[in-house]
């Protein structure tokens, strides 16, 4: 019989679940289609509708397939009869054509596609629920639970159809098995099988995945488990990872519907491999196109308001520290100095700790400097670490013993952390805690998908309503079409849509002194995203000049008299 107590600590969180549904949802009616979304959409229906996974290049299919689910309930056309359907590489026109042209129903498609997210955003924090009472204790699940659900780049990503969120989810799920694996002697085959799933589901959720091959190889290597520590027992353990590892390619090649064709590589290393086929040459294709973006990057990188065509070293250092939440910074030193100095927790405490120092150490090699979502997996590795403060047991100093003050300190935390909800919502893409600023000066912090994804649209075509304003001058950053939301508008230079990239090189305006007029500015055509440091001539007046308004925390709003 299930007593009341046992009951309580699960079906307490019952309120804070409909209230994370309630932000999410609320906020996500609200943010119109972000700069990425439609290719992911487009890939996942296209793999539901076709079983070719052609599309999916840089991005394996299994999370863009959940979130294309819904969209099978709808008569949504795809363009396969459009050339870009056969030149692989142009997804970005296959995907424009399928949302905003040869279907009519935008707004349905996004919100069904992003609905399978959520729940795999409320999944996320159920597998921190279940882990965290493995490592601590039933009365730490909580804690994990609510510290991961309520943090606000888990909320902003948990509600886009996108693959962030679904890489974090099933590389922990991975990190799980694998930590379950070892923690027993013997080759366990139920758990090593179970391992074997939870690999091929995290490498056929997100390219960036396959870089914890050699965060678990080092795990598994490290005296942390049960049992003692031998040369025997650590090639061992990963012997185990390495096998399960191996075996896991088949489930990835079942995600990609066992697609058998012609390598279609772009290096000159690889290039002789074109003419002979194999099983799931888009994975492959895609594994080598994501090493050429890592070492290469897409846009020069912004920290600070500076850029960068190689990337900044210290770019994800900064994008932790402005982004991450003021809690979960104030919480995070006395969890570490808490898991390594007490020796009962001291071997979980560092499995964590390890996990998260090595992830973060293998973002800061990356030249893609494009968003705090990137650092999205270490977010579950360090909240397992806080809420190991809250185990069981006492503190003392000489006769004075004070129980449960960690529990308290946590609980703190989570009030908190909720506040912070509270106050950034429905903006949760662009909050940025105190020590940088806040949201309002994120934008001279960091770019990009940190502040300035394209989700404002909607929040703009609202103001300029709420406002009487029936024309603006335009500089936009993304892909959602200004013209489907009957904005009225003069394009300026932007990024995302052909109409507006193409102002570049001649702004319709002066640019020394702009004609009157209200122009509505992205912060990343703000900063002039696309042109070298020294040839940032279009926007430099409006940068000297504050803002009459703002829409939400990406777009500036200038009315020139």
């Amino acid at each position: 019989m299930i007593t009341l107590r046992r009951m309580s600590h699960t079906w307490l969180l019952m309120p804070f679940i409909l209230l994370f549904f309630f932000w999410a949802l609320s906020s996500m009616v609200e943010d119109s289609p972000t700069m990425d979304e439609q290719n992911h959409i487009a890939r996942g229906l296209a793999l539901l509708r076709t079983g070719d996974a052609r599309l999916s290049l840089e991005h394996p299919p299994l999370v863009n397939s959940l979130s294309a689910l819904p969209l099978l309930l709808l008569d949504v056309t795809l363009p396969t009869n459009d050339s870009s359907w056969t030149e692989t590489r142009n997804w970005y026109a296959f995907a424009d054509l399928l949302l905003w042209s040869v279907n009519h129903d935008v707004d349905r498609m996004v919100f069904l596609s992003r609905l399978p997210i959520v729940f795999l955003t409320l999944g996320l924090a159920l597998t921190a629920y279940r882990f965290a009472r493995e490592l601590w204790g039933r009365r730490t699940a909580p804690l994990a639970f609510l510290l991961l659900l309520f943090e606000p780049n888990m909320i902003a990503n948990g509600r886009y159809a996108t693959t962030d969120l679904g890489g974090t989810l099933f590389s922990l799920l991975a990190t799980w098995a694998l930590w379950r694996l070892w923690s027993r002697p013997g080759w366990d085959w139920r758990r090593w099988l179970l391992a074997v799933l939870a690999l091929g589901l995290a490498f056929g959720s997100k390219m960036s995945v396959l870089g914890f091959v050699l965060i678990w190889s080092v795990l598994a290597l490290l005296p942390l488990y049960p049992g003692g520590w031998t040369v025997k027992t650590a090639v061992f353990r990963l012997t185990q990872f390495l096998t399960a590892g191996l075996l896991s390619i088949f489930v990835v090649w079942a995600l990609f519907a066992f697609e058998w064709g012609n390598f279609r590589f772009q290096s000159d290393l690889l290039l002789g491999l074109n003419g002979r086929s194999g099983p799931m040459p888009t994975y492959w294709a895609g594994i080598e196109q994501i090493a050429l973006l890592v070492n290469n990057g897409r846009f020069p990188a912004f920290l600070l308001g500076q850029f960068s065509d190689t990337g900044f070293w210290n770019y994800f250092p900064v994008a932790f520290a402005a982004k991450t939440a003021t809690p979960l910074l104030v919480l995070l030193p006395i969890a570490i100095v808490w898991a390594v100095w007490r020796p009962e927790m001291r071997r979980k405490g560092l499995f964590l700790l390890g996990t998260a120092v090595c992830f973060f150490l293998l973002s800061m090699q990356s030249s893609l400097n494009i968003g705090y979502r990137h650092l999205l997996p270490l977010l579950p590795y360090l909240v397992l670490l806080m809420a190991g403060l809250g185990r069981r047991g006492a503190w003392g100093v000489g006769r004075l013993e004070i129980r449960d003050w960690r529990l308290g300190v946590v609980w703190l935390a989570v009030g908190w952390l909720l506040l912070v909800d509270w106050q950034i919502h429905p903006h949760y893409l662009s909050y940025f805690n105190p020590l940088y600023g806040g949201s309002e000066n994120g934008y001279n912090v960091l770019l990009d998908s940190n502040v300035d994804w394209g989700q404002d649209l909607l929040r703009l075509r609202h103001w300029m309503r709420a406002n009487n304003v029936d024309h603006i001058n335009l500089a936009w950053f993304g892909t959602a079409d200004p013209n489907y939301y009957g904005i009225n508008h003069t394009p300026l230079p932007g990024v995302g849509r052909q109409s507006f990239y193409s102002q570049w090189g001649n702004p319709p305006f002066n640019t020394q002194q702009p004609e009157p007029g209200i122009y509505a500015i992205s912060v990343d055509s703000y900063w002039e995203v696309p042109l070298p440091p020294d040839q940032k001539y279009v926007f430099p007046w409006f940068r000297s000049q504050p803002p009459s308004a703002r829409v939400g925390y990406s777009i500036l709003i200038y009315v020139v008299p």
